[in-house]
C-alpha cells in the first residue's frame, strides 16, 4: 500500500487517503481495535486523525471495511452516531468478541492493534 500520491488534485488526494486508511481498517483483526491517530501516523499523516474519521464516516458503504474496529485513543466509541443506531457500534464490537461498557473498549491497552507495529515492513 502506497501513501504516496502523485496527482495534484486535492480531492483526489482525499480519495486516496480514504482507501489507504480502508486498507488498513481491513486488516485489524476480529477481537481488536485500534484508533484514528494510530492508523494517520501508520500512513505518515500524524496530525490526520480526524481525516481517518471521516473516512472512517464514509467506510459505512463499503461492508468489506470493519469501522466498528476504529475507536478514540482512549478506547471511546466516539464514532457510534454514525452507525445507524446508538448501539449499533458496540453491537458490532460484542460480535467481534470486544467487551464495551460504558461507550469504552474493556481492556483496551490489550485489545489495541498498531498498524505501524503490526504491518511493519
Amino acid at each position: 500500500m502506497s501513501s504516496k500520491h502523485t496527482s495534484k488534485d486535492p480531492l483526489a488526494q482525499g480519495r486516496h487517503f480514504f482507501e489507504d486508511v480502508w486498507d488498513v481498517v481491513r486488516q485489524v483483526p476480529r477481537g481488536r481495535v485500534t484508533t484514528y491517530g494510530a492508523i494517520a501516523g501508520y500512513l505518515g499523516s500524524r496530525m490526520s486523525a480526524r481525516m481517518v474519521g471521516w473516512a472512517m464516516n464514509a467506510a459505512h458503504a463499503l461492508p468489506d471495511v470493519p469501522a466498528q474496529r476504529v475507536v478514540n485513543r482512549n478506547g471511546m466509541l466516539s464514532g457510534k452516531a454514525h452507525f445507524g443506531s446508538p448501539t449499533r457500534m458496540q453491537e458490532l464490537l460484542e460480535s467481534d468478541g470486544v467487551i464495551v461498557e460504558h461507550d469504552q473498549v474493556s481492556d483496551f491497552a490489550r485489545l489495541f492493534w498498531d498498524p505501524a507495529v503490526e504491518l511493519a515492513l
